[in-house]
């Protein structure tokens, strides 16, 4: 895995490019084709490489598969809490929402009015499909920051959130509080929309102060 990684390197391929035959690793490094394409497969599953029936190994863009299943991994053998889990999450999409203010474009500041009114639409008949557009509002906000690192870090965040999100929404047992859940989106929304890095940032904050709440009030650590 590692003299194939050093190939990719040391040839400076691009996402998309065709690697050699296994045939040709194998005559290269002196090892059998089996070997090859263990290896193969092993930096397919973590997306380094895409490897398809009857196909040559192409060299893969980033993906948050591999570090989402660590993540899932860490909290579920309780090497990591949730408490833990979020409070990075809280770190970096402080970071995000504040660089998707400067560089957001139209397209992305109208898809988080739009995604906010889709929760608020959903509020009274939908509880899985308001967790899906707040998913995704968090991770495009991340892609919205410019640097492509930030999304593959928000996005691999997404099992366990899909996770906790059912039980925060439980515990915001009214109507109300669930609203003003929905609300505060609409302000970092409408702050990254105006181009306001300070009060996104505030709204941000605000956002995960009240999720650390509940989820510790139902008994989330």
């Amino acid at each position: 895995m590692a003299e194939i990684r050093k190939f990719i390197h040391d040839n400076e391929l691009k996402v998309g490019d065709v690697l050699p035959s296994e045939s040709r690793f194998a005559t290269q490094l002196g090892i059998s084709r089996t070997v090859i394409r263990e290896a193969l497969r092993g930096l397919a599953a973590l997306r380094i490489l895409e490897v398809g029936n009857g196909r040559r190994a192409r060299v893969a863009g980033p993906t948050a598969e591999a570090l989402a299943a660590i993540v899932e991994h860490t909290v579920y053998t309780r090497q990591l809490s949730v408490a833990q889990v979020q409070d990075v999450r809280r770190t970096l999409e402080m970071r995000t929402v504040s660089l998707a203010a400067l560089h957001r474009n139209d397209r992305q500041a109208l898809e988080m009015l739009e995604l906010v009114a889709g929760m608020e639409d959903a509020i009274e008949r939908d509880s899985h499909r308001i967790r899906d557009l707040d998913i995704r509002f968090h991770e495009l906000i991340a892609q919205a920051s410019g640097n492509p690192i930030y999304s593959v870090l928000i996005n691999s965040f997404r099992i366990i959130t899909r996770k906790t999100w059912d039980i925060g929404w439980h515990a915001r047992g009214t109507p109300e509080a669930r609203l003003e859940n929905i609300k505060c989106h609409e302000r970092i929304a409408r702050a990254i929309t105006a181009r306001d890095p300070v009060r996104a940032e505030a709204a941000m904050s605000e956002h995960f102060d009240s999720s650390f709440m509940v989820l510790l009030k139902a008994g989330v650590n």
